[in-house]
């Protein structure tokens, strides 16, 4: 038997509260991305990426002193999802004919012991990896300047207004705990934060788009009581979408492996503040940009009923 839930929170009780949370969080991130920075990974600085297995488990400190022995100083070696897999990165050689570093590298390892097994081996040249990096920052303020022209045809600016503030939040605290955490930024993060764009622009037009139905439908009542009650028409909605969005993806993260670990981290974190913006950033900035019923011009559609089944 099906059964339905329904909820009557006043969520925009606490919009100015909530709007300086969320200006905080854009304001520490920032930070985090300023001062730490980001841990570009291998696509968008250019290099050489050598992973290495061992029997047993690798003392890094020795790796990178072998390492330094065989002329790689500035190598950074650390570990890969376990103490037996041992990552190699490299900046890209300055001299032509570095082809072989690959084995160059792999002997400098073996005189430390251990008897290493080379697993992977990944070139990107700094031309590449520059361009790469700036494609990638490019396709998401493209992404967002298409959203913003959709939505303000689609609905009207406010909404427009606010799909976008809500949008750059998200971005923004993505970015900011990839920096916090030092998660590798590669190809596979940047695609998962323009993923992050397209499901938090899809839970705000949701309740974006049961706002106006409900401004149309209704003749009576305040700005902020329709808002609130499209909210909790389509919370069960979210509820239900995020849940098992994040369920999938905690199981990638946990069990995924080392290469997915970055970009499933960055989809929990943007499904986590993306339901949360769609309600009180994307929302709450249309109320506080003062939304009228007015604006969105109830269109009389006679013979027509609305679907209020969240």
């Amino acid at each position: 038997m099906k059964r339905s839930f329904s909820f009557n929170f006043d969520f925009l009780r606490w919009v100015r509260q909530a709007a300086i949370v969320s200006g905080i969080a854009i304001l520490l991130s920032i930070g985090l991305i300023a001062t730490r920075g980001l841990n570009f990974g291998l696509d968008f600085t250019g290099g050489f990426l050598i992973e290495v297995g061992y029997e047993q488990p690798a003392d890094l400190d020795v790796l990178r002193g072998a390492l330094a022995g065989g002329g790689f100083e500035d190598a950074q070696v650390q570990h890969f999802g376990s103490a037996t897999e041992v990552l190699v990165r490299l900046a890209p050689p300055e001299e032509e004919g570095a082809a072989d570093i690959s084995s160059d590298v792999l002997t400098a390892l073996e005189r430390a012991g251990g008897d290493p097994t080379m697993k992977r081996v990944e070139f990107v040249g700094p031309q590449i990896g520059d361009e790469l990096r700036d494609q990638g920052g490019l396709a998401v303020i493209y992404a967002l300047a298409g959203i913003l022209v959709y939505v303000w045809l689609r609905f009207e600016w406010k909404f427009a207004a606010g799909s976008i503030f809500a949008l750059v939040h998200d971005v923004c605290i993505v970015v900011g705990a990839c920096a916090l955490f030092q998660i590798d930024f590669d190809l596979s993060v940047l695609a998962a934060v323009l993923a992050v764009v397209g499901y938090s622009l899809n839970d705000t037009i949701v309740v974006f788009d049961r706002i106006r139905e409900n401004f149309r439908r209704r003749g009576a009542g305040g700005t902020t009581e329709v808002m609130n009650l499209s909210i909790n028409q389509t919370l069960t909605r979210t509820i239900i979408t995020s849940g098992t969005t994040l369920l999938a993806l905690i199981s990638l993260f946990l069990f995924g492996g080392e290469v997915l670990r970055g970009f499933s981290f960055a989809l929990i974190v943007g499904v986590l503040v993306g339901t949360y913006s769609s309600i009180y950033v994307a929302s709450g900035s249309a109320l506080l940009l003062g939304l009228q019923r007015e604006d969105l011009l109830p269109v009389e559609k006679e013979g027509v009923d609305v679907d209020t089944t969240p």
